[in-house]
């Protein structure tokens, strides 16, 4: 290994947008499966690239906990460190969640999902998608991250916790603005916060068909040591910005490939089979979600040829345990059916499936529903123009401007 000689990686900077893969193959060729790194302000912690060091880590939650109380780094983290989002302190939310707690916590959440009827899910992404499109659809040109994938996947996650229609565009402002992390994030994060326990105690006086209202009701059953009102309205949020952001990056990316790889051109020509197989090859080598904060060793421990200390943070790096060339023999050929990625982690703290199929439920529905609505769509750049948010984290395009020939409003999808 020559990592010895090579320094810890920042994790931040432009390679991290332009070129992810080349820079993982770097840092496996300099430091192997587990990478040191720095994250802001000089914090050290280790970054996963190997793929069976990742399974092996989200697959031993005793030794790899999800409580971050565990992190020897604590005394030297300032109060306005930009990533506690992201890394939380004393958070009472499922991401730190562990033990018999976390499984029945999961539980809970996995049922109210699992209640959602597949096919109103899709009839809602449709009304959505169709409704977003007719915005745009008579004018030729527009930008599918801006004005579609960012608006599509907070407004059909509304519809199914039980917000009101109306309540819909002020939610998608506020996970917009979360999301972003600049000025307006605080106040966006507040909105949803206040959004979430109005709907809680407006389900307890009248509950419905809803996600908010399943849950409520397995509190009610479980009310001894059960889950408080606050702890669902964590794990709502927690659940709305996970399905939001990377479902929305799952559309843009998804899009990109099939607008720039021969491969998928059959896809723009009503090819559905194409349109699920160009969203399988994203979870492999484009995923939304590249780098996950993470597992802390609650001993120490060896791993990848690396002594990690009791209490040392590890990173979960999906994007490059997908590459790692021990299990991708030959990157270039299409990924299939084959569904042996992590983009959607592993382990008890993976997303749970009922999330996955929803996710994939609105993503392919709206990617459909655009190709079936403007047929013609293309680039309105060079490829080579397109640009990345600039995040080691969640992979997504900043834009995406396409052009088409001008159509009329579907009625909210009379028309298809």
């Amino acid at each position: 290994m020559t990592g010895a000689a090579s320094g810890p990686v920042p994790l931040s900077g432009p390679r991290f947008a332009t070129e992810p893969a080349q820079l993982y193959r770097e840092m496996r060729r300099d430091h192997g499966p587990v990478a040191p790194v720095l994250l802001d302000g000089d914090v050290p912690a280790w970054l996963v690239l190997g793929y069976r060091e990742l399974h092996q880590v989200t697959g031993d939650p005793v030794l790899f906990s999800r409580d971050s109380e565990l992190w020897n780094q604590w005394p030297n983290i300032p109060a306005d460190w930009p990533l506690l989002p992201m890394i939380g302190h004393k958070q009472p939310s499922i991401l730190y969640t562990v033990g018999e707690r976390h499984t029945r916590r999961a539980a809970m959440i996995a049922h109210a999902l699992e209640a959602v009827d597949p096919f109103e899910l899709k009839a809602h992404a449709e009304q959505f998608a169709d409704e977003l499109i007719d915005t745009f659809c008579g004018v030729g040109t527009t930008d599918i991250i801006a004005e579609y994938a960012m608006l599509l996947p907070v407004r059909v996650l509304a519809r199914i916790y039980g917000f009101s229609d109306e309540q819909g565009p002020g939610l998608v402002t506020a996970m917009n603005d979360m999301i972003d992390g600049r000025e307006r994030a605080l106040a966006g994060q507040q909105h949803l916060a206040t959004s979430m326990m109005a709907l809680i105690a407006g389900k307890h006086e009248a509950p419905g068909p809803d996600v908010v209202s399943s849950m409520l009701e397995t509190q009610r059953v479980d009310a001894e040591d059960g889950f408080s009102d606050e702890e669902i309205a964590q794990d709502l949020m927690v659940m709305m910005a996970a399905g939001h952001q990377p479902t929305a990056d799952w559309i843009g990316n998804s899009l990109r490939l099939m607008l720039t790889d021969d491969r998928f051109a059959a896809s723009l020509f009503g090819g559905r089979h194409s349109v699920a197989e160009a969203m399988n090859e994203v979870l492999w080598e484009d995923t939304p979600t590249q780098n996950v904060a993470g597992r802390w060793a609650s001993r120490d421990t060896r791993l990848g040829g690396r002594h990690i200390n009791a209490g040392d943070l590890l990173l979960l790096g999906l994007g490059a345990a997908n590459a790692d060339p021990q299990v991708r023999t030959d990157g270039s050929a299409l990924t299939g059916g084959n569904s042996a990625h992590f983009a959607f982690g592993h382990g008890e703290h993976r997303c749970p499936f009922p999330a996955q199929e929803v996710a994939e439920v609105i993503a392919r529905t709206g990617i459909e529903v655009l190709l079936d609505r403007l047929p013609d769509l293309d680039l309105a750049v060079p490829a080579a123009d397109l640009t990345r948010r600039p995040s080691p984290w969640l992979r997504g395009l900043t834009d995406l401007p396409v052009r088409f020939t001008p159509t009329p409003t579907s009625a909210f999808g009379e028309v298809r």
